[in-house]
């Protein structure tokens, strides 16, 4: 029986539902509330049956989105949020308490480091670890760990976790594997291949793609077991329990904590997903590209990219996702040239914080988005301070080569 593909499937999944008057795109629902002639119905969705009561729990234009990004993690269920961050925050504040304990990956994004400082604080039992390395997660594995959480390519350094190790070791303990794929992109990788409980995706990034709307998700695979979770509240063991963890990451993430995605935001961010997959192939050929020219260039000490067979996980990333390796690279400049000097120079790149945009972007890590962090922090993660992470965006790759190279040059010069 013929499937269709990555970009038919979503191109086509609002027309599967039920859309007015032929449109080919679900519309921006803006209502805060929604009625029901019959007062039994709307008792029946407060008590489950699938509809929708007030906005914060979600709109027919948030769902919409929601069946989209499932299908592309391939798992059985997704909620959106604000932001990436919202998202994270509501998995791990609804799914942990007081004397659990979460293990990291060290080498996390500087937001979600302090997202995870702010829940060591509440009581919650926070370490860190080099997921490279199954061995060593194993090793700093407690009696009351519950959860493990990775990225699947750390920002911005690159390093690319034992992803299959790491999802082999939760299935035999029984634990909750959470994966931030929002580097890679459901285009990339799909979680649920190396066994991940949850899927993270900030929907700000590759998936929404154009730098106009902020977004995140999380999908469960069906893979996790929740009938075996200590941490569901007893007014969630309703039905089955497969769809147990996500139902209380929704209501108490969207319904206690507000962290609601606006209609408009979701449909911008819908829009977006239409041309994932061509975005995708042209972030990673530019990124690649760059980073070839770069790696051979004078005024760079060393390039951080998968893509290059230098990159301690090269083999990995290889295997993982096929023959491509995402937008985001590493550059560490050459003893004497200024990192802030260098990046003026450069003409078509913008200085921004964001990344997964369709314009290249570029920043001093060390200096911006990892400064609160302090040296030692950052010196476990890699950022030297001539640090400078690149976004690849998908301009013509010529254009972009050239101006790399003329902002170095113009720095020996």
């Amino acid at each position: 029986m013929h499937q269709n593909g990555f970009t038919t499937t979503i191109l086509h999944s609002d027309r599967q539902q039920s859309v007015e008057h032929g449109a080919v795109h679900k519309p921006i629902h803006t209502s805060s509330e929604f009625a029901y002639a019959d007062a039994r119905e709307l008792a029946a969705v407060f008590q489950g049956k699938a509809g929708f009561t007030y906005g914060r729990q979600g709109t027919p234009t948030t769902a919409a989105l929601e069946a989209k990004i499932t299908h592309m993690e391939g798992g059985t269920a997704s909620v959106s949020f604000a932001t990436g961050m919202a998202a994270l925050s509501a998995v791990f504040s609804t799914l942990l308490r007081k004397g659990d304990h979460l293990l990291s990956s060290q080498y996390v994004f500087g937001n979600t480091n302090s997202l995870l400082g702010t829940l060591a604080e509440l009581g919650v039992e926070v370490s860190y670890v080099d997921p490279t390395d199954a061995a060593q997660v194993r090793a700093a594995l407690r009696p009351n760990t519950r959860m493990v959480f990775v990225e699947t390519i750390a920002n911005p350094g690159t390093q690319l976790a034992d992803l299959a190790g790491i999802g082999d070791l939760c299935r035999e303990r029984g634990l909750v594997y959470v994966i931030d794929n929002t580097l890679t992109s459901p285009w990339l990788f799909q979680g649920r291949a190396v066994g991940a409980s949850l899927v993270m995706n900030s929907l700000s990034k590759y998936i929404g793609g154009h730098g106009d709307a902020l977004g995140g998700s999380i999908t469960d695979t069906g893979l996790y077991d929740w009938s075996g979770y200590a941490n569901i509240y007893d007014s969630y063991r309703k039905g089955a329990s497969t769809g147990w963890g996500l139902l209380q990451i929704k209501k108490k993430g969207l319904r206690d904590m507000g962290g609601t995605l606006s209609a408009d935001s979701a449909h911008r961010i819908a829009i977006g997903t239409e041309t994932l997959a061509l975005r995708m192939a042209a972030h990673c050929d530019n990124a690649l590209a760059l980073a070839r020219m770069l790696d051979a260039h004078p005024g760079v000490a060393k390039v951080h990219y998968p893509g290059l067979p230098g990159h301690p996980q090269h083999q990995r990333a290889a295997e993982l996702f096929g023959q491509r390796y995402g937008g985001l690279l590493g550059i560490e400049l050459a003893e004497g040239v200024d990192c802030f000097d260098f990046l003026n120079r450069l003409k078509i790149v913008l200085m921004a914080t964001h990344l997964g945009d369709t314009r290249s972007l570029a920043l001093p890590a060390a200096h911006t988005i990892y400064y609160e962090m302090g040296p030692e922090r950052r010196a476990q993660m890699g950022i030297a301070d001539s640090f400078i992470r690149v976004s690849v965006g998908i301009e013509d790759q010529a254009d972009l080569l050239f101006d790399f190279d003329q902002a170095l040059q113009a720095c020996l010069a």
